[in-house]
């Protein structure tokens, strides 16, 4: 039974109590202690009831709750069985066959069981989109105005990218009337995008050191001048020409507004940050022009390495543009892109296969960016899979730009890209791995989003407890993180000790 059939299963259940027993609405929310609206909104399945309110108002309509509970499932017993034993989390109680064998005899029991369990899991979920949004819109109710703390104008450029698929076709357009304009090859140089800012746009571009400061380009639109820093080598210097003309084209043809037209923008930084990004989406749709790249793209299977040295820009140049190819009628392996640093911040992101990162709190050492550290320069690939069984595959490098012959004071960047598992075969690091989903499945690297909300309980680099856990802690037990929750296995290979009670880490 799906969450939605479960809601509306059990709002009509207790709306039938009620009327049964000849209750008013009013009456009922005024005994077990919630809005008349909020009980209306239970008994039409467009809310999850909680436990405790729950089981208030079978206590009210005095009805029993094992039979009530049962009377939600529906299907086999064998089919309720096997949907609960399928579930990451459940399998996280390692069942044996004996108990297995024993529910299997009681097909009252699995149904309060399995009803129980998906109650259990709506309302985690409730939770979960709670703290998602006290995160993003603070405490108070969703449009308040006062905004969360954690929910940065950079979070909201990101939401806004994957909004529009990342994929904007007047941007394209722009860039390739640009290049015919200005006749540039496939490996456009610097003198190549000088010339064109001189004589389509009217800018003059000047080599200038910005002393004591990490300014490396300064355009001025009413003086028609660009400043760059002479620190630029010729890949970066050439980025940094496209984005200017990026910027010059959105201000001239005010693409940023119409864009943004209508959208709820809740930081005064945002827009700004929304030019920013499309100038330098610009940027990449003028050096790697989206026919020419979707072509080459296919044919050297997504080598990020191969297509930098094809069109003469950076790698982390082209994972970006990789992450553009949403056109529906040349459609690329739709990709999920971050970039990290040695302490595990992340500075970009961006997602279309459906993984979340985590916006506060940390991600997980688990995943190939983070690990990339270890083999700089070398490309890390591993499948992973997450607590709810999807798959991906995932490659990350790590690029590392000392200034004077020091590391430290240079920069640092794991670049990592990934596709959901099934698309792993279109890309060319994919090559010698398994390709069987059992095989795939067997070889994936245990991973999640974060600490705070893995539902893993042995992970050996836990680094906070999970809040999908009771935290629970028994001082003669240690398993290999301080943080994993103590299960039932764990206290069954724990030798019992006499008048004291270890309690286990069971989900809330």
């Amino acid at each position: 039974m799906n969450d939605t059939r479960l809601n509306a299963n059990v709002g009509l259940k207790i709306r039938a109590l009620r009327l049964e027993r000849g209750l008013k609405q009013a009456d009922v929310a005024r005994e077990i202690g919630v809005s008349p609206a909020y009980l209306n909104l239970i008994e039409k399945g467009k809310r999850v009831i909680p436990f405790p309110l729950l089981w208030k108002c079978l206590r009210l309509y005095q009805q029993d709750p094992e039979a009530f509970m049962s009377s939600l499932g529906e299907g086999t017993v064998d089919e309720a069985l096997a949907r609960l034993i399928e579930d990451p989390l459940l399998r996280s109680l390692d069942f044996d066959a004996a108990s297995l064998e024993r529910l299997s005899a009681e097909p009252k029991l699995i149904g309060t069981v399995a009803a129980l369990f998906q109650l259990y899991k709506n309302t985690r979920s409730q939770l979960d989109n709670l703290l998602t949004r006290i995160s993003t819109e603070g405490p108070g109710a969703p449009g308040d105005p006062a905004l969360g703390r954690d929910y940065s104008p950079f979070d909201e450029v990101v939401d806004f990218l994957e909004a529009h698929q990342n994929h904007f076709p007047e941007l394209e357009a722009a860039a390739e009337e640009v290049r015919i304009d200005g006749r540039l090859g496939r490996q456009a140089t610097s003198e190549d995008l000088r010339r064109v800012l001189g004589e389509r746009f009217g800018v003059r571009v000047e080599s200038k050191s910005f002393s004591r400061s990490s300014v490396v380009r300064h355009l001025d639109p009413d003086e028609a001048v660009l400043q760059l820093s002479p620190s630029l080598t010729e890949q970066p210097l050439k980025f940094q020409l496209a984005a200017a003309m990026g910027i010059l084209v959105v201000d001239r043809s005010g693409l940023a507004e119409r864009i943004t037209a209508g959208a709820r923008i809740r930081h005064v930084e945002t827009a700004k940050l929304i030019k920013v990004n499309l100038g330098n989406y610009f940027a990449g749709a003028l050096l790697l022009p989206y026919g020419e790249f979707f072509r080459e793209a296919q044919r050297t299977r997504y080598d990020v390495d191969a297509l930098a040295a094809i069109f003469g820009v950076t790698y982390e140049t082209v994972a970006h543009r990789l992450c553009n190819l949403s056109d529906p009628r040349r459609r690329g392996v739709p990709f999920h892109f971050l970039r990290a640093d040695a302490a595990g911040n992340i500075s970009k992101r961006y997602s279309a296969t459906g993984l979340r990162f985590a916006v506060q709190g940390g991600s997980c050492p688990k995943w190939a960016v983070h690990v990339a550290f270890l083999t700089p320069s070398i490309l890390r690939r591993q499948f992973s899979v997450l607590p709810d069984g999807t798959m991906y595959f995932c490659f990350a490098k790590a690029m590392v730009n000392p200034i004077e012959g020091s590391v430290e004071r240079g920069t640092a960047w794991s670049i990592g890209m990934g596709t959901v598992a099934d698309d792993a075969k279109f890309l060319s690091y994919a090559n010698g791995l398994p390709t069987s989903q059992a095989e795939i499945k067997r070889h994936a690297v245990p991973a999640g989003v974060s600490c705070r909300f893995c539902e893993r309980t042995d992970c050996n680099q836990r680094a906070a407890p999970s809040y999908r856990f009771a935290f629970s802690f028994d001082e003669y037990t240690k398993k290999e993180s301080f943080f994993s929750p103590l299960m039932h296995k764990d206290q069954k290979t724990a030798p019992a000790t006499k008048g004291r009670n270890r309690s286990a880490g069971q989900q809330p």
